[in-house]
């Protein structure tokens, strides 16, 4: 089985800033092609933007980082259509790119919205660590 994942701008920024952590460990998957990573211009666009506005990264530093995730990802395209996360809007474009990619997983550390909805037609949603443990088993 083909596991495909769109991971939140919150674990690519994990992964950015710990190098031992499961969110790096996840996203390497994606760099090895044990996983398929899935994302969209609107992910990539506020990971830039987070790692420019809040970490202080110059433009190019930041457009380095988001190179390297997009080279290691399939790009699809949303149409900002899908109202999927009552609580959080702006979560939309992660839901909206896992049912545009055939995503069978959304890996998120946001524990106030997306993990607590559990799963999105049929795509479940799960934090780095237990994305691991799933891939483990295998």
């Amino acid at each position: 089985m083909l596991w495909v994942a769109v991971f939140d701008t919150n674990v690519l920024l994990s992964a950015l800033f710990s190098l031992h952590g499961n969110a790096f460990r996840c996203l390497a998957l994606a760099k090895m092609g044990v996983v398929q990573s899935v994302t969209c211009q609107e992910i990539l666009q506020e990971f830039q933007e987070k790692l420019e506005g809040k970490f202080s990264y110059s433009t190019q530093r930041a457009r380095a980082a988001v190179d390297e995730v997009q080279q290691c990802s399939r790009l699809v395209t949303i149409t900002h259509n899908l109202k999927g996360v009552v609580a959080d809007p702006d979560d939309d474009k992660i839901v909206e790119s896992a049912v545009v990619g055939s995503a069978t997983h959304i890996v998120t550390g946001d524990r106030r919205h997306l993990l607590l909805m559990g799963s999105y037609q049929g795509i479940s949603i799960i934090s780095p660590a237990d994305f691991l443990k799933l891939l483990s088993q295998l």
